[in-house]
């Protein structure tokens, strides 16, 4: 802890619906956390590199990591419930497509030094899992981000920028080489690594482990 502060990073990809389901349950922790204030930074993560840009259809993206439809429609199942817990409207149908991430978290990392990006990921999340937005279009990508107030130029010179392309791959480098290899994954205080969507007492059981150390 830092100047009576906790704080925590915390690692995940657009891409993975457990991100989401622990996105909710972290801030449902930190509405009822009435301790020392808790400072968040998002990282980036990929869990698909070799996603190809013009993405996946359900079918074939579900089966190729869950082996059959069956196995898939269990999963998908599991986490339509999972996410009613925490008012998530998961739909995983046929309009749905998997896409590669890494153009998603350059316009994140940019929203971060901005201020916003915890509000464009939480924006993202709902596009892609409950909306069935194909977030590897480009007029998606500029319908969302004029609501923060992006024009389409600045959209398309930031997902073009293979500098900043490399910036994140090596933000996500940094991760992994930290031994993070699922996502969600949180680190507090660069001291204490939780991983999955942990439930928010979980959450709160640490904030008060953390709180009390010197």
């Amino acid at each position: 802890m830092s100047n009576g502060t906790i704080t925590v990073d915390i690692v995940s990809d657009v891409a993975c619906p457990w991100c989401f389901i622990g996105k909710r349950n972290f801030e449902s922790a930190i509405e009822k956390w009435s301790g020392v204030p808790v400072k968040v930074t998002w990282h980036p993560y990929q869990l698909d590199p070799a996603m190809p840009s013009s993405g996946q259809t359900r079918d074939t993206y579900l089966v190729s990591k869950f082996g059959s439809i069956k196995a898939t429609n269990a999963m998908t199942d599991r986490l339509s419930n999972a996410g009613k817990e925490v008012h998530i409207n998961f739909d995983f149908g046929d309009e749905w497509l998997a896409v590669n991430t890494l153009q998603l978290h350059q316009l994140l990392h940019v929203a971060r030094e901005e201020g916003f990006n915890e509000t464009l990921k939480e924006r993202f999340f709902s596009a892609y899992f409950e909306d069935s937005k194909k977030l590897n279009q480009p007029q998606v990508l500029y319908d969302i981000l004029a609501e923060f107030g992006w024009i389409s130029t600045k959209v398309d010179e930031i997902i073009s920028d293979q500098a900043l392309a490399f910036v994140v791959q090596e933000e996500i480098s940094y991760y992994q080489k930290l031994g993070v290899s699922g996502v969600p994954f949180f680190i507090l205080n660069n001291k204490y690594g939780m991983s999955g969507a942990q439930p928010t007492e979980a959450f709160l059981a640490t904030f008060e482990k953390l709180s009390k150390e010197n």
